[in-house]
């Protein structure tokens, strides 16, 4: 956890963000290096500024820790999956998925100190709703746009199916990319 000056705002790690990160620097090593030879990448969560955020910072982070601890050891785990963790089906209801929505926030800077943000909405729950969508249109972009010439291998989503995936996610999905 830490606090970032620029955004006002505590951070505390990401659920996924060991396995985003991979995926991002695979996406930069297939690409020889778009992204950058010194290109780094990190997410993380704000949990807002003040003390508030810093105690929800410090609640994420040794949560984050102990969930991860306790996943891995397999007492623990019969012990989570049975009494703590929810069970398959109980996510949110189908109104919930409709009526949820989310914002990502990205910054980066560029290797001449250029600052860069991303802003990427979603019109339903990105659980289940939105993440329903982005398969889908996933699905029609590699049936439909991927040409027979590409070869086989180990691609990510941004190596092989690009722009064409972000046009099919603002087209058909209820997905916004903005670039600031």
């Amino acid at each position: 956890m830490e606090y970032d000056d620029v955004l006002e705002s505590w951070l505390a790690p990401f659920l996924m963000a060991s396995i985003n990160t991979r995926i991002v620097h695979r996406s930069n090593a297939l690409s020889d290096g778009r992204y950058g030879n010194d290109f780094m990448y990190e997410e993380a969560v704000m949990t807002g500024s003040g003390n508030g955020g810093k105690k929800r910072a410090r609640k994420m982070y040794w949560g984050l820790g102990a969930f991860t601890a306790g996943i891995s050891v397999a007492p623990i785990r019969w012990l989570m999956e049975n009494f703590f963790l929810p069970k398959p089906g109980s996510g949110p209801t189908p109104e919930q998925q409709l009526k949820g929505k989310y914002i990502f926030l990205f910054r980066g800077t560029t290797a001449d100190g250029q600052t860069v943000k991303t802003r990427v909405t979603g019109d339903q729950d990105p659980g289940y709703g939105s993440t329903a969508k982005m398969l889908g249109q996933a699905a029609a972009c590699l049936a439909k746009d991927i040409p027979d010439s590409v070869g086989g291998g180990f691609w990510t989503p941004a190596t092989l199916l690009g722009d064409g995936l972000i046009t099919r996610l603002e087209s058909y999905s209820g997905i916004e990319f903005k670039i600031d």
